[in-house]
């Protein structure tokens, strides 16, 4: 057998280089590049290898594309970001030193992982042979001295494994790409490769770098469980279908607006799904659940058989299980995943979404719903886009609300341009308001709504979409957790628009606070004074001057009529550039049409906090459990 001689790191450069996805007849470079913090955990182990892949690559490895990042928690949501606009058929590895740098990475493998989108960690271990211990940065375990830091990746990665001995690389690898390409089982793939093992070299066999195609299958619906679901619908009244992010993972949004067309079924979306059909389809009423539209959530209300569609019925959608009303609701669940399918207590129907669709539609031939609930859906949708045109254009003073500011961005951006967010009330205004025309333009990561996210995440959609504008609205809150990928950006001459909302506190958090009577404590960013308490005054932080210091370039305007100019400018600009706008901490937000479950104090002396329980022991009365 021919063997060729390499360290650890360098065979794990040559084997991600041969490494592709197959869909549909189409292949693809499944990782084509890595991000890297260096230290003394990697910089002579994965950091020679792409050195060595960079300037002397070797025949029968192509080159790995290095990227130089900031935080290694932003690495991992570049990566993520990437892997979600490529509809999960490629993704990005990302490597940090030990200790700190890795325990870093664990926010964002977290956050792929709940997501269900793909991303490969390459975090640095403590020496293998244990000969310098403890060293630098390790944390010690009185008790188990092969536990690292590393081990707090377990919960959160769908794969880990510690690479000890050079030759379980082998093992390990495939393994992990397994989970990677896998539709259902994806999420945070985490190899700990310690720092002595990277350097070390092994006779590997040549076979394990050769091309490796992973074909990502689309897994048909078992024909009775199929049949069960045709009958279902057929027999339901008010029937409403709940898309999710695995109708857009699976490319199904042409079949699931031909579905909605044929059938007359409405069509919700989740965050995650929202654009699978477009905003203004005759049976598409909004996105769902506890920041939803009135639409979506009215039909809802009475629905008698709900069909979720690559959904994982989060709380925002189910609005903690309050939004279902009718006593006889039923539920059918097309998914990928086993895992989810059998949420709500459903029929489960186990299967890629695309071709369920495309056999739903077959077999319900001839099948459309009452003219009574064509009429209510297009009763509910009417009311509603006349309430999201009121919060658009509502000419709210002396700020502006932040819905105008997405109300001039929805206008302005084009079919294939990108709009991100993750944290913050924003989200919860961008369900119930955006109205999203394709599958790509609404990229919000609301699984884990992680503040921080929106600046990396845009640097991975542009890698991603180099072709689209990519736009990310960023608070003022997310901007001050994770800003130091903005010179990361600047480093790749990477083009994208940021606007940034700033208005000195926490929106959601803080409107939260005082819905459940905690008065909006310590949500503002105010100075206090010698006894520790807040007072009126603003922090004189300027973050407009801030975001110019890391080399983009920054518009300031105070109304919506400048702020479509700036819009203007960024997108005919070359460079990156911020849009800095302040608006109303206080809203107004969109109107509420739903619930969401956050527990009051029981007993409190606040009679603010006493009349917030006794709304919330009615509200949670309407909760119901599905088995």
């Amino acid at each position: 057998m021919s063997t060729i001689r390499l360290t650890v790191g360098q065979a794990v450069v040559r084997y991600l280089s041969q490494q592709y996805t197959e869909r549909d007849g189409v292949e693809r470079r499944f990782i084509p590049g890595m991000f890297a913090i260096f230290g003394h955990g990697n910089v002579a182990g994965l950091g020679q290898a792409l050195l060595q892949n960079h300037v002397d690559p070797a025949e029968g490895e192509d080159r790995m594309d290095f990227y130089h990042g900031r935080n290694e928690q932003g690495m991992v949501h570049v990566a993520a970001a990437f892997a979600k606009a490529t509809n999960r058929l490629q993704t990005l590895a990302v490597t940090s030193s030990i200790g700190p740098g890795a325990l870093n990475m664990v926010t964002g493998a977290a956050l792929a992982t709940t997501n269900r989108v793909p991303v490969l960690l390459f975090p640095s271990d403590i020496f293998a042979n244990r000969a310098p211990d403890p060293v630098l940065q390790q944390l010690e375990d009185f008790g188990n001295p092969d536990v690292s830091v590393n081990d707090a990746f377990r919960p959160v990665s769908k794969f880990w494994d510690r690479v000890n001995r050079p030759e379980q690389l082998m093992v390990s690898l495939p393994r992990a790409m397994r989970v990677l390409t896998d539709p259902a089982d994806t999420g945070a793939a985490t190899i700990c490769l310690p720092e002595d093992v990277q350097a070390e070299a092994y006779d590997w066999p040549v076979e394990f770098f050769a091309k490796k195609v992973w074909h990502v299958a689309r897994p048909r619906p078992d024909v009775a469980a199929l049949g069960r679901a045709v009958d279902a619908i057929r027999a339901a009244k008010k029937p409403l279908i709940i898309s999710g992010g695995g109708t857009i993972y699976s490319e199904a949004s042409d079949e699931l607006r031909a579905f909605a067309a044929a059938t007359g079924i409405p069509v919700a979306d989740t965050q995650a799904g929202k654009g699978a059909i477009n905003w203004d389809h005759p049976q598409a009423v909004g996105g769902v659940g506890s920041t939803g539209s009135g639409s979506a959530n009215a039909l809802a209300v009475e629905a008698d058989l709900v069909i979720g569609i690559g959904t994982r019925y989060s709380d925002f959608t189910t609005a903690s299980q309050t939004q279902f009303k009718n006593a006889d609701v039923k539920f059918i669940n097309i998914n990928v995943g086993a895992f989810d399918a059998a949420k709500q207590g459903a029929e489960m129907v186990v299967g890629d979404a695309r071709e369920t669709l495309v056999a739903l539609t077959e077999a319900l031939e001839g099948y459309r719903v009452d003219d009574a609930w064509l009429q209510k859906t297009a009763d509910e949708v009417e009311a509603w886009q006349r309430a999201t045109d009121e919060c658009y254009h509502r000419g709210h003073g002396p700020l502006p609300a932040q819905t105008e500011v997405f109300g001039a961005l929805n206008e302005l951006m084009g079919d294939e341009d990108v709009l991100i967010n993750a944290a913050g009330s924003m989200p919860g205004d961008l369900q119930a308001l955006w109205r999203a025309r394709t599958p790509v333009q609404y990229h919000v990561e609301y699984a884990f709504s992680t503040m921080g996210y929106e600046i990396p995440a845009a640097l991975g959609v542009k890698m991603a979409l180099p072709d689209s504008e990519v736009v990310a609205i960023v608070g003022d809150g997310t901007y001050q957790m994770l800003p130091m990928e903005l010179a990361t950006i600047v480093q790749q001459r990477e083009k994208v628009i940021f606007v940034l909302l700033q208005n000195y506190g926490y929106a959601s958090i803080g409107s939260l606070s005082e819905s459940r009577g905690s008065q909006r404590f310590g949500t503002k960013y105010r100075m206090y004074d010698d006894e520790g308490n807040a007072t009126d005054e603003v922090l004189p932080v300027d973050l407009a001057a801030n975001a110019r210091s890391w080399g983009i370039d920054v518009i300031e305007v105070s109304s919506i009529a400048d702020f479509k100019d700036a819009y203007a400018k960024a997108v005919a600009s070359p460079r990156t550039t911020m849009i800095h706008i302040e608006t109303d901490l206080y809203g107004p937000n969109p109107p509420g049409t739903s619930w969401w479950d956050v527990p009051v104090s029981q007993v409190s002396r606040l009679e603010s906090t006493q009349q917030a329980y006794e709304e919330y022991v009615e509200a949670i009365k309407a909760q119901r459990r599905f088995f």
